[in-house]
């Protein structure tokens, strides 16, 4: 085996004199210089690495079937790579599905936006959105002109409603209450992104459900409902 080692040694000390002595030229052997260096590191690992199996002593069936098992684990993380994009859509499908109110944004050719909601068991849409950073569940509700915010939900996007003025009123589902004027700085919804968006906050207790409004979807450039689907158009 040591004799089979300084042959080794050999043939890669020749091959990089050879490199350098072409490295004017451009090619080696009819291959371009960096494509030859590549082959010579590529093969001088895998002449070490043959080198170590052999003397490791291993039964060559043993050598195959753990072969194997590497290339099976090589293949995976290439091909997982090569597919990172389809397997995260196929993973934000399954969460759309089994998390209700989870927005799976597509993007298509154009690179134009688009994000797709799954009608409740209620028969309305809901969707997380993200105010100023804070995890929001929010209903769409194409009746209502403005984005309306709950007390409990503008406190966790950091508006501080305790120093807000109550003086718009509002009808909800609990009857007429009070509403106070502010702005988020960034609105979420799944890729689709919204800046300096005005919002309505309620008194605490008089509205169940934040809602997403016309102010915020009318400035897409369409929505469509397919079935038990909602899809949002940047």
């Amino acid at each position: 085996m040591s004799r089979l080692l300084w042959v080794l040694l050999a043939a890669i000390a020749l091959g990089l004199i050879v490199l350098i002595a072409r490295h004017d030229a451009g090619t080696v052997f009819g291959l371009e210089s960096e494509a030859f260096a590549r082959t010579l590191a590529l093969g001088t690992i895998a002449a070490f690495i043959g080198a170590g199996i052999f003397r490791s002593g291993y039964a060559f069936s043993y050598l195959a079937k753990a072969a194997f098992f590497w290339l099976l684990i090589i293949a995976a993380l290439v091909g997982g790579y090569q597919y990172r994009y389809e397997l995260q859509d196929v993973a934000n499908r399954m969460t759309a599905g089994l998390i209700p109110g989870s927005p799976l944004s597509i993007k298509d050719a154009d690179g134009r936006v688009s994000v797709m909601l799954e009608r409740l068991r209620n028969g309305h849409f809901e969707v997380k959105a993200e105010f100023d950073g804070a995890a929001v569940v929010a209903m769409i509700d194409t009746g209502a002109t403005s984005t309306v915010l709950t007390y409990q939900d503008a406190e966790r996007a950091g508006l501080n409603p305790d120093g807000l003025d109550f003086t718009v009123p509002v009808m909800t589902a609990n009857g007429t209450a009070k509403a106070a004027r502010a702005v988020i700085d960034e609105l979420r919804i799944g890729a689709i992104v919204r800046r300096r968006v005005p919002v309505l906050v309620t008194e605490a207790g008089r509205l169940d459900r934040s809602l997403l409004g016309m102010n915020v979807i009318g400035t897409l450039s369409g929505f469509d409902m397919r079935g038990d689907r909602l899809i949002l158009r940047d």
